[in-house]
């Protein structure tokens, strides 16, 4: 918890009661349903929530914005993002129900209500959404193939994509696939925005498409 207070230190008390409670609520789930590694869980607040709050840094999404976070898996993205924009809607989905459920579980627990989660492949989603957000779920190009048409035609609208290592190729093939300038793609290390070691081969990934 401490590094949530040192990197986002005006939030409300109820904020961080509810970041607090994560770790005990993912260490009963995850006894019941693993969803996280072992290793992972004793680092999930750097590793998991910290992580899918680099998107946070990057924009502060708008009160009544429309986020879809796509393989959610245990809910991170969106989890931690709910917490930090209560006015903002979130819809999480994974195609593994039991990951579903520990979502469902984490959620409620929190008194969350402005994320939904679901079952469900991202791509039979028939729903437009103001940014995609995603953490290394799969190849840039793919997730377009599956997410094609589901971002509202807003500009700077488009895809929030947490990812790591070396990403020449995947971009190379996507652009030339999508016919997306690489120069309209934003990459931003998370060094710019944390100091631990975990985030030196990470990156941020902010593709507009509008």
């Amino acid at each position: 918890m401490d590094c949530i207070r040192k990197y986002f230190p005006d939030l409300t008390e109820n904020q961080y009661q509810q970041f607090d409670q994560l770790q005990e609520l993912y260490e009963y789930w995850n006894d019941q349903i693993n969803v996280i590694s072992r290793k992972n869980l004793d680092e999930l607040y750097v590793n998991h929530v910290l992580h899918s709050l680099a998107i946070a840094k990057y924009v502060e999404f708008d009160a009544g914005e429309e986020i879809l976070d796509v393989g959610t898996g245990g809910g991170f993205p969106g989890i931690p993002l709910a917490i930090l924009f209560p006015e903002v809607k979130f819809h999480l989905v994974d195609s593994i129900g039991k990951k579903i459920k520990v979502v469902n579980g984490v959620k409620d627990a929190l008194c969350l209500t402005n994320d939904i989660a679901e079952q469900v492949r991202m791509e039979t989603i028939n729903k437009k959404y103001d940014f995609i957000v995603s953490r290394a779920v799969a190849q840039t190009d793919q997730l377009h193939q599956w997410l094609k048409g589901k971002v509202k035609p807003l500009e700077g609208s488009g895809y929030l994509l947490l990812k790591g290592g070396d990403l020449r190729v995947e971009l190379n093939k996507f652009c030339k696939k999508s016919k997306v300038d690489r120069h309209s793609i934003n990459q931003i290390s998370l060094t710019d925005y944390f100091e631990e070691d975990f985030f030196e081969t990470k990156c941020l990934l902010h593709i507009p498409l509008f």
